[in-house]
């Protein structure tokens, strides 16, 4: 993953402010993410870049510590500068220029500033979060007895945490542990566990979190003309 490929740095007095074109998000989502989303497509009305390049851009910058969380707080769209505010010693967030915050970062332990080490991390952790739909949450959807509205799907990424027992390791692999939806009426909480492994040994874990809203009774027929309209997409576009 060349992430240099997916924004474009800004010419300010903030000497890492960066910002994105439709082009950029909607690529590192089909191509890098494996996330059809329509709202990551470059004529999408209510465009979005996905939050996982926030997230990736975040660690490349900041480094990879041994216990991260990350919250976020609002849609980016196209052209919007950005940049790294230092917070205080263990908080950064990424605002805009007028220091609205998009997404905050929490740091502690040990630091990696290692790379390689960070890029195979991330690009685990990326695979992993874009492909949760269909596979991971229709399946919770069905055992719940509810579903998205198919015409106004709200999944909102809330957040991310991960964990490292240590830096010793090079590619490691990810495996999502027991995810669970807990529903209270129209929204829904979705918590997705995982685990970093190198090799047979675990060497942290995490966890994303999403909120839904708008649920609706299941329906079957519904969701998979859902999943069949997604599954086309990614045929169509070629990837």
């Amino acid at each position: 993953m060349q992430l240099d490929t997916y924004f474009q740095p800004v010419a300010t007095s903030a000497t890492d402010a960066f910002s994105f074109t439709r082009q950029h998000a909607s690529n590192f989502a089909k191509r890098v993410a494996d996330d059809f989303n329509p709202i990551h497509d470059i004529d999408a009305k209510r465009f979005c870049v996905p939050g996982d390049l926030l997230f990736a851009i975040a660690l490349s910058k900041l480094g990879l510590s041994q216990k991260m969380h990350i919250s976020f707080s609002d849609m980016v769209s196209d052209g919007v500068e950005l940049h790294l505010q230092q917070e205080d010693d263990e908080h950064t967030a990424i605002q805009d220029a007028n220091g609205k915050t998009y997404l905050r970062i929490s740091a502690r332990g040990e630091h990696c500033s290692d790379q390689d080490k960070i890029r195979g991390l991330t690009e685990q952790y990326v695979a992993f979060s874009g492909t949760t739909f269909p596979h991971v949450l229709v399946p919770l959807w069905q055992q719940h007895d509810v579903m998205v509205n198919p015409a106004r799907p709200l999944v909102i990424y809330e957040s991310m945490s991960i964990e490292l027992d240590d830096f010793d390791f090079d590619r490691p692999t990810l495996q999502l542990a027991q995810p669970s939806l807990e529903v209270n009426g129209k929204r829904g909480n979705v918590r997705l566990p995982f685990v970093f492994k190198q090799g047979d040994r675990e060497i942290g874990h995490g966890e994303k979190r999403m909120v839904i809203s708008g649920l609706k009774p299941f329906d079957k027929a519904a969701i998979d003309d859902l999943v069949e309209f997604y599954n086309r997409r990614k045929v169509e576009l070629g990837c």
